[in-house]
């Protein structure tokens, strides 16, 4: 009798949970940086480098890709950070690479994170007062 309640509601529903994913990307960590914001490892002084919504950053070390990542675009998202309710939520942004997180000429605010935020596009998925870095999800586009 178990078995069969098992197979006629548990299955299915599972099956169909699994239709919604929540996230196609990965789940990493992200903090931010400031200006200057130049010279980059990318793209070295060319202002060019910058998208014009200042929505870019720096690539840590578990993405860097040996320079590779330099130009991907990604969507980023918070899902939690330390501080609770300074992730703004239903935001994903869109940025741009530029730099690499450890040899950025500005620090980022807490190393070893995934991706390195510009102020602009960290402030536009978290609170200021959030802690140096936040839980994000994100997906190469």
């Amino acid at each position: 009798m178990l078995q069969l309640l098992f197979l006629q509601w548990f299955l299915p529903f599972m099956i169909f949970a699994d239709l919604f994913i929540i996230s196609n990307g990965d789940v990493g960590t992200a903090a931010r940086y400031g200006s200057p914001y130049i010279p980059s490892a990318c793209f070295g002084n060319d202002q060019a480098q910058f998208p014009t919504s200042n929505l870019f950053g720096s690539a840590g070390e578990g993405i860097w890709d040996n320079g590779a990542s330099c130009g991907r675009e990604y969507l980023v998202r918070c899902i939690s950070s330390s501080k609770q309710q300074a992730c703004i939520s239903g935001v994903t942004i869109q940025i741009k690479i530029v730099d690499r997180a450890n040899t950025s000429v500005s620090r980022p605010s807490s190393p070893g994170t995934t991706i390195v935020l510009s102020e602009p596009a960290f402030s536009m998925i978290a609170d200021a007062s959030a802690s140096t870095d936040i839980n994000i999800d994100f997906q190469q586009v």
